[in-house]
Formats: C-alpha cells, structure tokens, sequence
C-alpha cells in the first residue's frame, strides 16, 4: 500500500468512527466511575492493541514527561509501532484535555474592539476531534502510529485483552460489533483522560498563585515579561490570570489558532507539507477556507519543562531554543531559517498567512530582538514553575 492510499484510508476510518462516536454520547456519571477509570488505564498502558504488538497509548504518551513524548525516537516526532515509520506530528501532552473545549468559531474582540469570528478548541493540533472519546481512537487507526487495519482488528484485540472480561461488564455487549467496541473503548479511555490525576494543578505556579509559594527573582522577572502584552505578548495567547487562587483561571492557552511560522525539523528525513487547520476537510465550517491553513491550536504550556520537542512539526528539542524563537524571529530571520526563505518549512502558498503583526512577530530587523538573553533565562525560569510534581 502506498503512502497516498494508507492515508487516505486512514482518513476514511477517523471519519467514520468520528460519527459513531457521535451518534453514541457517554454517560458522565459512568465516564466518572472508579472501575471505568481503572479499565481506561489498563488500555491505555496496553501494548498489545498496536499493529504488530508492542506499542501502547504510553509509549508515546509517557506519563513522565507529562503524557507526551517521541517513543524514542530522538526525531521531535513518535516512532510508529513498526521500525522507519513516524508519526506525522509532535506529540502533545495529555494532562488538562478535560479543560480543552469543542471546536467551534467564535466571536472576540481584537485590539480595535471589533468583533471578529475565530476558530477555538477542539482536540490535536489542527483541531479534528470534538471529543476525548473520538480522539483516541484515532492513532489506533493511523498506519503511522499504532496501525490497526480497521475497527473489526481492534475489536477483535479487545477479545483477548487481559481485562476482556472487565471490559464486558462495564460495556454489556459491546464486543459483538466492532463500532460500539471501538465507543465503549473511546469511553473508557475518555474516563481516564478526565480522572483527577490527569490534571494534578500540582505545580509550584499553583502553590504560588494559591499562597503557599513564592517565585524566586529570576522566576518572578519572567512571570512579569510573560505578562508584557507591549513587548514580548506570549501571554495573548498563554493566558493566564496570577491574581486568582483558582488554577483553573491559569491554563497558560487560549484554545485559538495561530500561524507562527515553525521552521524545519531538520531531524526528519522526509517532510509533509502540514496545512493545519484546514485540513479539518468539515465543507460546513470555515475551518476549511484557505485563510485558517497553517494555523495550529496553541498548546497548554503546563509542564512545558518536561517536553522532549516543540512546535506541531518537533522543530525544537530545548525550550530556551522555543523561546529565543519567539524574540529573535523577526529580528534574526536567518538564525532560524538557515536555507534564506523565512517560514521555511510552511508550504509556499500559505506562507503568506504566517503571522507578522502582533508582538513579537511585528519588529523590524533594525530593532533587534524583543528581549534580551539575560530576560529569555528568566522566561524560561518561569515557565519550570508550570511542571507538576511528580507522585
């Protein structure tokens, strides 16, 4: 099977799995229950629901690195269940998806106070799935993740999991058919992606916020540049709210869409070209109109510290690197675009949507960068305050 065909199947699977998942909402109360959480956890550390076995949910998704990860690859994106094949993007953490809300457009001033429509939420980087449910099945499905042929292969794994028969009684009859089997399994999964431990709020920003800390000097400094709308902004999308005890006002994401112009994983042996989120290919939403391609859902920056990569692409395997980014791209285009074409690693027809108009993106080369070397330590101090504590 070619590339091209493996995709486009692959795309005809999410979307078909997408509507069941629809057509079948979960029960809260269930999705909240101790047994459901225990089941979804034992699936997700399962490897044996891979193409060939040996690849789990956590192989990708260590929870030591906060639920992300590249499964060893070293590469900025996971190594598949099978040798030489990678996922086609960085890997994001799972901790906080409870907060992550449906995708939808919606309406929000911008700087003039006009009303503008923009796009928010949804799950992944270009915002396919409107459900936990509905986005773990998906790499299951994805021959360049876990590789499952279709439902009819996962179903039948389901069969002869050790937790078969916990599966049976949480979920009466679902094994019969392969769509209710694949549900059920979205369901429980979902149970355990929401539990309380997969959003801890554990972190020394949180104790801070709630009083039982204080931030250092240098963490303090980078607290009051990351709130520096004028000059270096990463707080108009990060957003945050340090003058309320409730750590849920601070998820350091807006859940919008950005064009940031990511340079080349240079890792990578092969590239795609990667539009974003108009790939949503929904005809009835303006998700698919060419203005929103090369736009990427901003990710929370809760313990951004652990990552191994950065940027929908992996571009990056040190956070300073993310945040030097952030200054110095419209000061020093060179340093992060070596080939002499900015946004290199944006397909050419869209590079023209790449954000050069707000701060930091808008300074000339003339200016120099918007913060110093000495003021980048201290962001990158205050952003090791967002990593939770390990148990």
């Amino acid at each position: 099977m070619t590339r091209s065909s493996a995709l486009t199947r692959c795309a005809l699977l999410f979307t078909a799995v997408l509507v069941s998942l629809a057509a079948l909402p979960v029960s809260s109360t269930a999705a909240e229950s101790a047994k459901r959480v225990m089941l979804g956890r034992r699936i997700f550390f399962d490897t044996t629901l891979s193409e060939p076995k040996g690849t789990s949910c956590a192989s990708c998704h260590d929870p030591a690195l906060a639920f992300a990860g590249d499964h060893g690859s070293g590469l900025g994106v996971a190594l598949g269940s099978r040798p030489g094949v990678f996922a086609r993007r960085n890997t994001p953490s799972l901790l906080y998806l409870k907060y992550v809300p449906r995708f939808r457009f919606h309406q929000e001033d911008d700087d003039k106070h006009a009303l503008e429509t923009e796009p928010y939420g949804g799950f992944f980087w270009d915002g396919r799935a409107d459900s936990i449910a509905a986005l773990v099945i998906q790499p299951l499905l994805n021959p360049r993740e876990m590789n499952n042929l279709d439902l009819s292969q996962l179903a039948e794994k389901l069969r002869h999991a050790s937790y078969a028969r916990e599966f049976q009684r949480e979920f009466a009859g679902a094994l019969d058919d392969p769509k209710t089997a694949a549900t059920a399994l979205g369901s429980a999964l979902e149970a355990f992606l929401t539990a309380p431990e997969m959003a801890p709020f554990s972190s020394k920003y949180d104790a801070y916020i709630r009083g039982t800390a204080t931030l250092s000097t240098k963490e303090a400094e980078g607290l009051a540049l990351f709130k520096d709308l004028k000059r270096v902004g990463c707080a108009k999308c990060h957003t945050l709210n340090d003058k309320s005890p409730v750590p849920e006002r601070s998820m350091f994401t807006d859940y919008g869409y950005e064009a940031v112009g990511a340079p080349q994983n240079t890792r990578l042996a092969v590239r795609d070209d990667d539009r974003g989120l108009c790939e949503r290919a929904d005809r009835d939403n303006p998700s698919s109109e060419d203005e929103w391609c090369v736009s990427f859902r901003t990710p929370s920056l809760r313990n951004v510290a652990l990552r191994k990569s950065f940027m929908h692409n992996g571009a990056f395997s040190k956070l300073r690197d993310v945040v030097s980014f952030y200054a110095t791209r419209a000061s020093n285009t060179t340093r992060w675009y070596p080939s002499g074409t900015p946004f290199d690693d944006t397909p050419v027809a869209y590079r023209g949507l790449v954000n050069m108009s707000v701060v930091p993106y808008n300074r000339k080369p003339s200016e120099g960068p918007a913060v110093s070397d000495a003021e980048i330590d201290a962001l990158v101090a205050f952003l090791s305050t967002l990593t939770d504590k390990t148990r």
